[in-house]
């Protein structure tokens, strides 16, 4: 436990301190240079702005949130199995490698509107929308760590006649482990990018409203305190999901490490 405590020390204090010493030089210059409050808020306003639209930046982060999970989780699982065929195939790897690429290199807000054409305007379209966005990172880290093994260790397993099933269940993808974590913690962060962005598009309903809508709505009102409020709120999320799968990461990679 108290080993737990010390990561978890370690993966939120240093960008927590970065914070205050952001936000303590960003009230300086606003005070110092007096900038408008409709083009940059001190963080004072910004504060009251999130304090008087608190309950519904919760609902709007946990609504997010949901969304970018879910797409991370998608990711997690295709990504695996399509590893898994890449790892066995140089021809399926070569056939569809270029398309996986495609989905990292298309601007997803040109893809967006289409899906929610395909899928409709709700949840489904922005998780949709956060798997497309976070996939890419997944394949290529878990592909590499299943490909990269030592050989002395495969012609041990073909000494012992082990099949292809046992070489890549005992051997490949514990050898993976590591890069898939990695290729996680990458698409952590992704995936909330991506599900803000399904969010510009699918804006749910009147009763549910993601960060995404409230930072397109805000804008468009020029609500600028509100909107940096559901900026910051944005970016503890992303830090929060990436916090947390860092800290899981780093307890099953340990005995790799070790």
């Amino acid at each position: 436990m108290k080993e737990f405590i010390k990561r978890a020390a370690l993966v939120v204090l240093p960008p927590l301190l970065v914070f205050v010493i952001v936000l303590v030089v960003w009230h300086v210059l606003a005070v110092r240079l007096d900038v408008p409050a409709y083009v940059v808020p001190p963080p004072g306003r910004v504060l009251e702005a999130a304090g008087e639209s608190g309950s519904k930046l919760v609902r709007a982060t946990l609504l997010t949130g949901a969304a970018a999970l879910g797409g991370l989780a998608i990711s997690v699982i295709v990504g695996v199995i399509v590893a898994f065929a890449f790892s066995q195939s140089r021809i399926i790897q070569r056939a569809l490698y270029p398309y996986a690429i495609f989905l990292q290199t298309v601007p997803i807000v040109a893809i967006a509107p289409v899906i929610v054409i395909w899928v409709g305007q709700d949840i489904r379209s922005v998780v949709l929308v956060a798997h497309i966005v976070s996939l890419f990172p997944i394949i290529t880290n878990t592909t590499h760590g299943l490909t990269t093994v030592d050989r002395s260790l495969l012609e041990l397993f073909q000494i012992h006649n082990a099949s292809r099933i046992q070489v890549l269940l005992r051997l490949r993808f514990p050898n993976a482990i590591p890069d898939l974590m990695t290729g996680i913690k990458t698409s952590s962060g992704l995936s909330v990018i991506g599900a803000i962005v399904g969010e510009f598009f699918a804006g749910y309903s009147e009763s549910s409203q993601g960060l995404g809508f409230l930072i397109q709505f805000w804008s468009g009102q020029l609500k600028t305190a509100e909107l940096f409020a559901a900026i910051f709120a944005s970016t503890l999320l992303g830090l929060a999901i990436f916090g947390a799968t860092s800290l899981i990461g780093d307890s099953i990679t340990s005995r790799w490490r070790d």
